[in-house]
């Protein structure tokens, strides 16, 4: 429903949301640990149950989209929305272009074998390694066990969970930078950037522990100062990735998809995305006792290769509509080679 000069921001609100609710969470953790009688953990976990409240009842009062209306045959409805959202009765080109893509949407039996053709390699490949790439960046293992994190270089767990809430601040405003110039700068520019400045601050966390630490894991002398820093660096990295990886993660796979095959895409980006959360959830704790220090530098590695694959291989989407989107891979210097000139429809009702 956005429209392509605002979709960035648009769709950003989606990971300020999270960013909200990780932090509200980081609040809740931290006032409830102080709850007698081991009832703190309890009562955080209930409390849960007021989110999915507020979903749920907001469900009810959602419009359908233009997309929708049109593919269960509300042409009227459809127009009357578009003009409603676009604030404009000049919907025509528009609701052409959208006609045209649900029509070849409909002729699609299979999606999840058309999605398959070469045609759409590109997308298939950033569908996969995007959200792939996300959970490697290691954020997972700050915002999942931050007060674990923090108790083990030197916090109390008192001062841990006031540590958690401290990058759940940096990470809610950091997304409102990513908010205000996604479609300003464009997709690249924040992936180029936040992948920088993540690269650069586990580097200087990792090593800053293993100084202090050492092989051993273990160090009795660590500094309020000191261990001060690291958070500090801790924050830089969680900012990074809340004006780059964290919003645009989502964003860019949910742009690159034509009607035709975007729900089996953004399918494939969820279920990626969720089994490798999984994953890093489950092997953190492990990896943390016998990688010690070694763990922020193996996400700084994959950091490397995430910011490598940006720079090559994705191209910038900025401002196009969804239905012209096919152009920028038509053009890529790598990806035009899968796709012919048959294979591009923009503008053919």
């Amino acid at each position: 429903m956005a429209p392509a000069d605002f979709r960035g921001t648009l769709n950003i609100g989606f990971q300020l949301m999270i960013t909200v609710g990780i932090f509200a969470a980081n609040l809740i953790n931290y006032g409830t640990a102080s709850i007698k009688g081991g009832w703190g953990w309890r009562v955080s976990l209930g409390l849960a149950a007021v989110p999915a409240l507020i979903i749920t009842i907001g469900s009810l009062a959602l419009p359908d989209t233009p997309n929708s209306l049109i593919e269960r045959g509300h042409d009227e409805e459809a127009k009357s929305m578009l003009r409603k959202i676009r604030g404009t009765e000049d919907i025509r080109a528009e609701y052409d272009d959208l006609v045209a893509a649900s029509d070849e949407a409909k002729s699609v039996d299979h999606p999840w074998s058309k999605i398959l053709q070469r045609k759409y390699r590109p997308q298939l490949t950033v569908a996969i390694l995007i959200p792939f790439f996300q959970q490697l960046t290691g954020i997972n293992v700050i915002m999942f066990y931050a007060p674990v994190l923090f108790k083990t270089i030197g916090f109390g767990s008192e001062a841990s969970l006031a540590s958690a809430v401290i990058t759940g601040i940096v990470n809610v405003f950091a997304t409102y930078v990513s908010i205000a110039t996604v479609d300003k700068l464009g997709r690249r520019a924040l992936f180029l950037q936040g992948g920088t400045q993540m690269l650069i601050s586990q580097l200087v966390v990792g090593t800053l522990i293993a100084l202090k630490f050492g092989i051993s894991g273990a160090a009795t002398d660590v500094s309020k100062n000191y261990a001060s820093i690291i958070v500090l660096f801790i924050c830089f990295y969680v900012a990074a990735f809340a004006w780059s990886w964290g919003p645009l993660g989502w964003l860019v796979p949910s742009e690159i998809f034509p009607l035709e095959i975007r729900s089996a895409g953004q399918s494939i980006t969820v279920s990626v995305n969720m089994f490798f959360t999984f994953v890093i959830a489950q092997v953190f704790l492990t990896a943390l006792c016998h990688l010690k220090f070694g763990l922020f530098y193996v996400f700084a590695g994959w950091v490397a290769i995430m910011t490598g694959f940006v720079a090559f291989f994705l191209p910038e989407t900025k401002s196009l509509p969804i239905e012209e989107i096919v152009m920028v891979w038509k053009k890529h210097w790598f990806w035009s080679k899968f796709i012919s000139d048959e294979d591009v429809h923009v503008g053919n009702p």
